[in-house]
């Protein structure tokens, strides 16, 4: 599968654990048990993925994927969250903070795996031909190469609030479902995760500041993106 993977956990049982179910399935491992140390890993080693607990020793999980996220070597790496903190404002943190997804103990290593697939088929290139480039009055969006501009100004985006802005853009005038934007972004639906929608959109708006009103919220029922 060449796709490497680092696990970041310390308790040793639940580590291997994971890592037995990864190397089942073809991926290549890493490990770490302890927060600073991982992130030289992921510096040095650049996986494809993290699967990171929150209660680490040396650096929280919270910590790491900060400090990831606002290091340019590292802040492309996707991060999947594991942890018993399951409350739906430690979910909401974790997105805050950039992470892709976030799944609670106990929890099943099949549905891990499915997560880990559908957030690395999120940041393969397309296999085909992505839409040309799209305009909303003086913001473009380049789907080929997943760049943004308002003006001249780059906006950075994550993989998961660009492929969001992109099908808000495609369905302009539209209203996009939190179960339709979970199932075309983040590439299946999930009890219980319709806020991971408005977390991304709350943060899509700050960063495309000029035209957050343009990202209508319909009430009860999901998001549009205004025609005009």
């Amino acid at each position: 599968m060449d796709r490497t993977i680092l696990v970041v956990e310390d308790d040793p049982d639940i580590l291997n654990l994971v890592i037995w179910h990864l190397e089942s399935e073809g991926y290549r491992t890493l490990k770490s048990k302890d927060g600073r140390k991982c992130l030289e890993t992921a510096i040095h080693e650049k996986p494809d993925l993290l699967v990171l607990d929150l209660m680490l020793p040396g650096m929280d999980g919270l910590e790491v994927c900060k400090t990831m996220k606002r290091n340019q070597a590292t802040a492309d790496i996707p991060v999947i969250m594991l942890t018993a903190k399951g409350e739906e404002v430690d979910r909401i943190v974790g997105f805050e903070l950039g992470a892709d997804d976030y799944l609670v103990k106990p929890f099943s290593p099949r549905e891990l795996l499915l997560r880990i697939r559908a957030v690395l088929r999120r940041h393969e290139p397309p296999a085909q031909q992505r839409p040309g480039v799209l305009r909303h009055r003086e913001m473009t969006v380049e789907p080929e190469n997943y760049k943004v501009h308002i003006g001249r100004e780059p906006i950075r985006l994550t993989v998961t609030e660009f492929n969001l802005l992109l099908d808000l853009l495609q369905n302009k005038g539209r209203v996009r479902s939190r179960d339709q934007l979970l199932d075309r972004v983040w590439g299946y639906q999930f009890e219980g995760y319709a806020r991971t929608v408005d977390t991304h959109i709350r943060r899509l708006r700050q960063k495309i500041a000029p035209y957050a009103e343009d990202i209508e919220t319909v009430r009860g029922v999901g998001y549009r993106f205004k025609e005009t």
